[in-house]
């Protein structure tokens, strides 16, 4: 594509738990004397319009009690600390921030794209080759971490600018040669035009019509909402949220999700590439991540829609789906040591509602590496679950994504930190974060990638090394009470992110080395690593990008066991 002009002098920028053990903090957070009502985030799906019976207590009552602390001792638009002395609420980190904090911060400040006067995202990356492609615009995905970074330093405007931006590219036509897409998509990317003879500005946006492989990006709408829910959050303010344009673009979001087609399973169908792994990578189907970013985008959806005639009869709607794909999810979805003995020990070809293997799975397909790779203590949300279709391969967005929606229970959301202690080695390495582990290589590789040279054996989507990940771990780490994992993480990355300019992911079984095609200082690696830094500096950022667990989400599930003797 061609490369966003820019206009430096200007602007000087580019435009375009079982329990919580609080006794492990170094200070421990002082009780606030505040008279707190309950938001609505913490109200029950029982409170509804669907009568649904309570369930009785879990066991996770403790931490999801301590998980509330965070989220209520916040304060909108504080700043992050790392201008200040450390926060009460720090994870033991030093009083003085890291050297690579500043060089960071001002490689996410020159990646801001102005459109008339105004700051409405980050571009790509910060890349100065002759063959930019389309790593000067604005991603919607790439563009999270980056405000959440804004958020976290009590600098909400561009994040609001940038909301109203893509809200209002939502209502273009889009088409594709001679089919429309529908109303509710969300675009991949959008760039501005300069025109120095007219001296206008102009908006472009691209919904997948341009792309690779030509596919929408089905993840673009939930980070729009998980995005806007996060602003709400942290700000305090609901007036954006609660504007007719806002309230409009979520229901036409969810309408097109929450469609009546001919579905058997409360899971999104996808085409492969429709969300951060966006060629060809066999995740086509019923991908985790997009699952799991599906299932968050409906909580918040929940919380920010108005009970009027229009957003309630949606709110019913999303209550019964939340119902049906949590459970789904867990149960089907969940991969620990009981359940892979289980799946080794299927018979096949059963039929009517008795079936133990009711997507018969045939157990000849599991991979010889999942035996090895499966520890005694931990499990994960396999990749993908369809008909006589299971894909065993871990994917780092979608499990973290699970957890911080609470997706995941919280035994599950302990086993998964579990996993990636026991097999470090394999999902960490030198660099963090594998994006999905193991990878396909040879003969299989030729048939799923269809020989596709950017992503051979180890590389890019095909068992690379993010370091845009390392804010989702984080997170999760924290929700968890695991910091060591994240701190562990982080202080990998130091040591080699910086030095080797920012780049956009890293090769090789350990992340040893620089991607044979990743961008240098690419944005939204030096925001993952500056939101990572933050949440652990200030835990209470968490709730922005968090949501408890509510209980009544919680089914009793019923472990599928195989045929026993």
């Amino acid at each position: 594509m061609s490369a966003l002009t820019v206009d430096v002098q200007q602007n000087g920028s580019v435009h375009e738990l079982e329990e919580y053990d609080f006794s492990r903090l170094p200070d421990r957070p002082r009780a606030l004397n505040l008279e707190r009502q309950r938001s609505f985030d913490e109200r029950s799906l029982t409170e509804m319009p669907l009568g649904l019976s309570p369930l009785p207590p879990s066991r996770s009552d403790n931490f999801s009690r301590a998980f509330e602390y965070l989220d209520s001792a916040f304060s909108p638009g504080k700043r992050s600390g790392f201008n200040t002395p450390r926060s009460q609420f720090g994870y033991g980190l030093t009083y003085e921030p890291h050297p690579m904090i500043a060089e960071a911060w001002d490689n996410i400040r020159r990646s801001l794209v102005y459109f008339r006067g105004q700051p409405v995202g980050t571009i790509a990356a910060l890349d100065n080759s002759d063959e930019k492609l389309n790593y000067d615009q604005v991603f919607v995905r790439d563009f999270v971490p980056s405000a959440l970074a804004f958020l976290m330093n009590g600098e909400p405007e561009v994040v609001k600018n940038f909301l109203l931006k893509t809200l209002r590219l939502q209502s273009w036509e889009k088409k594709i040669d001679r089919f429309h897409l529908g109303e509710g998509v969300m675009p991949a990317s959008f760039k501005v035009l300069h025109d120095p003879i007219r001296n206008t500005e102009t908006l472009i946006a691209d919904f997948g019509e341009t792309a690779i492989g030509r596919v929408a990006p089905v993840d673009s709408g939930f980070w729009w909402i998980i995005l806007l829910r996060a602003y709400t959050k942290s700000t305090g303010d609901n007036s954006l949220a609660e504007k007719p344009e806002c309230q409009k673009g979520m229901r036409l979001i969810l309408s097109l999700c929450l469609s009546e087609g001919f579905d058997t399973f409360p899971t999104l169908l996808c085409a492969d590439g429709c969300s951060m792994i966006d060629r060809r990578m066999g995740v086509y189907g019923y991908p985790i991540e997009i699952q799991a970013l599906f299932f968050m985008a409906l909580r918040c959806a929940m919380l920010l829609l108005k009970h009027d005639g229009p957003g309630k009869e949606l709110i019913e709607r999303i209550v019964k789906r939340l119902h049906a794909l949590s459970y789904h999810m867990r149960s089907y979805f969940w991969l620990d040591l009981k359940q892979l003995n289980d799946i080794y020990r299927y018979k096949t070809e059963e039929y009517s509602h008795t079936a133990v293997n009711k997507f018969n799975i045939m157990p000849d397909s599991l991979p010889e590496w999942v035996f090895d790779f499966m520890p005694l203590h931990g499990g994960y949300f396999v990749g993908n679950v369809g008909p006589s279709n299971m894909d065993f391969r871990w994917f780092c967005l979608g499990n973290c994504v699970a957890i911080l929606s609470s997706l995941a229970t919280h035994e599950q959301s302990m086993a998964i930190m579990d996993l990636i202690e026991s097999r470090w080695e394999e999902l960490v390495g030198d660099m963090p974060l594998k994006v999905c582990y193991p990878a396909i290589e040879n003969h299989e590789w030729r048939i799923v990638t269809g020989c596709d040279p950017k992503n051979t054996r180890w590389s890019y989507h095909n068992g690379g090394s993010w370091p845009v990940l390392l804010w989702l771990l984080t997170a999760a780490c924290i929700k968890t009470g695991r910091p060591q994992i994240a701190r562990r993480a982080i202080e990998l990355a130091e040591m080699r992110l910086s030095k080797d300019s920012w780049p956009e992911y890293y090769d090789g079984k350990l992340g040893r080395y620089i991607g044979k095609q990743a961008r240098k200082h690419q944005t939204w690696s030096t925001a993952g690593y500056l939101v990572a830094k933050m949440l652990l500096e200030d835990p209470s950022h968490l709730g922005m990008i968090s949501i408890e667990e509510d209980k009544n989400l919680k089914p009793v599930l019923k472990r599928s066991s195989s045929w026993t003797f």
